[in-house]
């Protein structure tokens, strides 16, 4: 099945959007123009049309294997790493001193998305190993960012994370893997750790593991936690892999979907102790990780969009080719394609809103990471952090689950074809059910949403979300037309609806908290709804002053915007009266665990 890379939307979100000249502005960014970006996406859609995609349903239907501790990949899958780790794509968005490419996030984030559209299962390989690049850069020593960091960037080697146990699944407080120093640097790891992705492969010459483990008489729960690197072979003084790491895969799991991303069961120790080495200070590790699951939690955001736009390719193309009934009204006596049909074309329109609305706010968040790092002023870089650690628990969870609804849709326009795996469009369902579930559940993201982004603060950058949003409303008031009134009510509404929320949390979290996060997730898919909407509005304002030079592109993005409006922003007034209206859902909370 082909995958053509939407360039021109992703061009027109990174420049009318997200601002890619104010972030070409920044130190070290001059020369991401757009020239630059042009070029850099229309080399990655090359790849991702050409070499990657055709092998999706290959890993699908041939998933990775494993037999005596060996991991195979599916069949391509190896030359394929080989030519994505030679055309330097691991590096894009990493640091030049480490033999990265120094781009910004902007766009180092359009070409994730394309990765993962074409090949979701091959993608999470490549998302993992930036998770390990950035913790080490955050936390490593710099002996650790020499040794390791250039290796990941080049592709020679990939990185994981070690962080779930058999007994701690979302629970970090539950780890038990342990750790014991030998008193020359190093320390012997011992435990067990499961779903490790891309934990076990063929595709490079080592791998490097990022584990969470205990120190003896290290604190309970998650203040006793520290972080080690445990590489797959050991790394002698002139840098090139010796002996092999007791480290070993023990199985893969076999699994709904992303079958082609082998899952592993990794056991250390059981011949005497993997050899590890401290990632920054002891008892610090779990907030490292964090610094990888966040930078994890974008990417699924991410690989949501990429799978969404996929599915949605798909049954447009089917919709175009498939013959079946007359048009219900009357227009033609013969059966035809069923993109005619008023529902089937409904169908298709949410598909392709959701997906624009979310590729337009994971962007804009990307953006804002930029001038976080980046710009002079340390006041400016520190409203900007805020924003992008608000909009990506969004961002991860809203277009995660949008993805799903994306992908079943998909299904539903090819009828009873959709249920047919040889069709394709069952395979964009299946692998599309992981990612509201791995890097942080919807309901993780949802409590991160209320706790740290949104009580911790008082409100203070949701609120200053909504009055960016209030000032595109009154931009949608100083335009006529049906699309911009249909715009400018519906976004108008989703604001009243997102502010009230956010009054009921702030008002309520300490005397009610079950209440409040019973709607936590609620309110995580009405921030979704409503800033995608934003992102929608400031879509259909741009399109329409540029319309005259491309009345098909633009005329099409005015269309969609007006049907984000008119369809999936009246979802914001049902989502605050499930949060306050409801009180949280008492009806919920009143259930006994008996009466479930």
């Amino acid at each position: 099945m082909s995958y053509t890379a939407p360039i021109k939307d992703m061009l027109f979100v990174m420049k009318e959007l997200a601002g890619l000249d104010d972030v070409a502005a920044l130190p070290g960014f001059e020369d991401a123009t757009l020239e630059t970006a042009q070029a850099v996406l229309d080399e990655a859609a090359k790849l991702c049309g050409e070499v990657l995609a055709p092998l999706n349903v290959e890993g699908d239907r041939n998933p990775s294997s494993w037999r005596d501790g060996v991991v195979t990949a599916s069949p391509g899958f190896k030359d394929a790493f080989r030519q994505f780790a030679e055309g330097g794509w691991q590096g894009v968005q990493h640091p030049a001193d480490y033999e990265g490419q120094g781009l910004p996030k902007l766009i180092g984030t359009p070409c994730v998305e394309m990765l993962n559209a074409a090949n979701l299962s091959f993608a999470v390989c490549p998302l993992l190993t930036d998770g390990a690049i950035e913790a080490l850069l955050t936390a490593g020593s710099e002996e650790q960012k020499q040794r390791f960091v250039p290796k990941l960037i080049s592709g020679e080697w990939t990185g994981t994370m070690n962080l779930t146990e058999p007994q701690a699944g979302s629970d970090l407080a539950l780890v038990r893997t342990r750790a014991e120093p030998q008193g020359d640097g190093t320390y012997r790891i011992f435990g067990t750790k499961i779903f490790i992705t891309w934990g076990e492969h063929d595709m490079t010459d080592n791998i490097v593991h990022l584990v969470l483990a205990r120190l003896p008489d290290a604190p309970e729960g998650v203040k006793g936690i520290s972080l080690f690197i445990v590489s797959k072979f050991m790394i002698n003084d002139d840098d090139s892999l010796g002996a092999r790491n007791d480290v070993h895969c023990v199985s893969i799991e076999h699994k709904l979907g992303i079958k082609a991303s082998p899952t592993a069961v990794l056991q250390f120790g059981d011949r005497g102790g993997a050899i590890g080495y401290l990632v920054g200070e002891e008892n610090r590790g779990l907030e490292y990780m964090f610094i990888m699951m966040n930078a994890a939690r974008f990417a699924v955001g991410i690989q949501g969009i990429g799978v969404a736009d996929r599915a949605y390719q798909k049954a447009v193309a089917y919709a175009k080719e498939r013959v079946q009934s007359r048009p219900v009204d009357g227009t033609a006596k013969q059966s035809v394609t069923i993109i005619h049909h008023p529902d089937v074309r409904r169908m298709l329109a949410s598909m392709r809103a959701l997906t624009e609305g979310a590729r337009a706010l994971a962007y804009v968040a990307a953006a804002h990471c930029d001038i976080a790092h980046r710009h002079a002023d340390e006041a400016v870089r520190a409203e900007h952090q805020a924003i992008y650690e608000y909009l990506v628990p969004v961002v991860k969870g809203w277009s995660t689950e949008m993805s799903i609804d994306v992908a079943s849709l998909g299904v539903q326009v090819h009828g009873g074809m959709g249920f047919i795996e040889e069709t394709g469009a069952a395979q964009f369902y299946r692998d599309a059910r992981i990612l509201p579930i791995y890097e942080g559940t919807t309901a993780i993201q949802a409590n991160d949403l209320i706790g740290r982004k949104t009580l911790r603060d008082g409100g203070a950058v949701a609120k200053q979300l909504l009055a960016d949003v209030a000032l595109t409303v009154d931009a949608l008031a100083a335009r006529e037309g049906a699309a911009f009134a249909s715009m400018r009510e519906q976004l108008a509404n989703g604001h009243r609806a997102f502010a009230a929320v956010v009054d009921y949390v702030l008002s309520n979290a300490k005397r009610d908290p079950n209440a409040v996060f019973a709607g936590s997730v609620p309110y995580l898919k009405l921030a979704g709804v409503v800033l995608c909407g934003w992102q929608m509005a400031r879509a259909l304002l741009a399109a329409a002053a540029n319309e005259a030079g491309d009345p098909s592109f633009y005329g099409a993005k005015i269309a969609t915007a007006r049907f984000y409006a008119e369809h999936v922003l009246p979802q914001a007034a049902a989502l605050e009266a499930s949060i306050v209206s409801a009180k949280g859902g008492e009806g919920v909370l009143a259930l006994s665990e008996d009466q479930f």
